[in-house]
């Protein structure tokens, strides 16, 4: 027989107990009504709202009681289209994986007690593997770590590490570049809206990649760019691209959650470029493409590895020919021969795989400042770290 941890046996006597709570309560149908309106069928997952929850019966409850249990903390909702749902996609792909069951709690917020409220919870469940998928989760999340070395922490695009904590995001800006191409060879004004959340490097770099993917092609054309603060919030999002619009910007890109942007576009009748999922279905007439993330690839692996006791501390940040990002495809909107560039220009980026040449020198700051010399390839490191923003871009790092 397999040896169990002590947190998997306390984990299923907390299963057990709350199985027989219910059965005690539940109608004559044997039904549970614990995960209703999830979206989520089957004893594998579970969405939580910080309590212990678990299976709907002693015999899924003994089923899933070996499993690794990877758990996913949200900022968002899943419902929103765009960062949260590809995310939700990817703990999909893990809870696929033969045995892993998951667990979930969306519209967390990125105050540091709570985050770490919520890892205790998901701990008290068993949690072998912790998801955070929200820049501000990190302070939160490395404060449950330090407390529990035994169980594995990844976070998506922060910066810190440990022995028991990772950190992982994928070169988007690849895919910023392309999207950049298509912003500007689709442009009449040359003047091209962007509207993003905070300034930070993880941002910045993308205005930067999409505003010289645009330069690539156009170098008459601007990229302006409006700051909401906020992540999650559609009427804002909506709000900031309606004031480019005004403003005569007949394209708009975002760095955003929700699909607020790309509704503004649709009722302005201008251009759209979306970012995590395709948007496409949110704004028809509008869309022209979106870099979009498949990290379940880069979970699959981590799941894996602690399942096989190979897990070891990253900071991974994968190309594009990693499969993590990608562009979605070009929609109908796009102008004739706009394809038969970017597909060029990404076979070029998918076959560099971290070599790409998107920022190399010179590069000049938008207040005239050579940021890159001559012939320089940026690192890795200097990307992600980056705090300035190109020389075709109109506005001012926050």
């Amino acid at each position: 027989m397999k040896k169990m941890s002590m947190k998997k046996f306390l984990s299923m006597v907390m299963i057990f107990i709350l199985a027989t709570a219910m059965f005690a309560g539940c109608s004559s149908s044997g039904k549970d009504d614990t995960n209703a309106g999830t979206g989520t069928e089957g004893a594998k997952t579970t969405e939580t709202t910080g309590e212990a929850a678990g299976s709907t019966d002693a015999a899924s409850a003994e089923d899933t009681a070996d499993d690794i249990i990877a758990a996913y903390i949200y900022d968002g909702e899943i419902g929103d289209g765009g960062y949260t749902q590809a995310h939700d996609d990817a703990r999909k792909m893990v809870e696929e994986m033969d045995g892993v069951s998951t667990l979930y709690i969306e519209s967390v917020s990125e105050d540091t007690a709570e985050v770490e409220k919520v890892c205790e919870d998901f701990i008290a469940q068993g949690a072998d593997i912790i998801f955070g998928t929200s820049f501000g989760f990190q302070d939160g999340m490395k404060e449950s770590a330090d407390k529990h070395p035994d169980v594995i922490y990844e976070h998506f695009s922060g910066y810190y590490s440990g022995d028991n904590y990772g950190t992982y995001f994928g070169k988007i800006y690849q895919m910023r570049y392309l999207s950049g191409i298509v912003a500007g060879l689709q442009t009449e004004t040359n003047k091209i809206g962007y509207v993003a959340a905070f300034a930070i490097p993880e941002v910045i770099r993308g205005i930067d990649a999409f505003a010289l993917g645009v330069k690539s092609v156009n170098p008459d054309a601007t990229v302006e760019v409006t700051w909401t603060s906020t992540w999650n919030d559609a009427a804002k999002e909506k709000d900031a691209a309606t004031a480019l619009v005004d403003k005569r910007c007949d394209v708009i890109a975002q760095h955003q959650n929700t699909t607020g942007a790309q509704t503004a576009a649709e009722e302005a009748g201008v251009w759209g470029i979306g970012y995590n999922k395709d948007m496409s279905y949110a704004a028809p007439a509008a869309s022209l493409t979106a870099p979009v993330w498949n990290t379940g690839i880069y979970c699959k692996k981590v799941v894996q590895a602690v399942m096989d006791g190979t897990w070891a501390s990253s900071a991974y940040f994968g190309p594009a020919s990693d499969g993590v990002v990608d562009l979605a495809p070009l929609s109908a909107n796009v102008k004739e021969g706009i394809a038969e560039i970017v597909e060029a220009k990404k076979a070029e980026i998918l076959a560099a795989g971290d070599n790409d040449n998107i920022f190399v020198g010179p590069l000049y700051d938008n207040q005239g400042n050579l940021v890159v010399e001559d012939g320089v390839a940026m690192t890795d490191e200097e990307k992600l770290s980056m705090m300035w923003l190109a020389d075709n871009v109109i506005g001012s790092v926050e």
